[in-house]
């Protein structure tokens, strides 16, 4: 396996990943008018065709 390929090909991925959740959440909360209404519960989950993967973030964003 090529680690420097495989590194920046994984790096590509996360990267969108932020960037695109980033601007939904920022989306609905503008949408929504959920802006200085307390703390958005939010989870991540991330799955992987053809591989026994299943990880899940879970956290809070303070909508100050």
């Amino acid at each position: 396996m090529d680690e420097e390929r495989f590194n920046m090909s994984m790096r590509k991925f996360l990267k969108e990943v932020g960037v695109t959740s980033q601007q939904a959440i920022e989306r609905v909360v503008r949408e929504e008018g959920l802006g200085g209404k307390g703390k958005l519960k939010v989870k991540a989950v991330l799955t992987a065709e053809g591989a026994p993967l299943d990880h899940e973030v879970e956290g809070e964003i303070d909508l100050g």
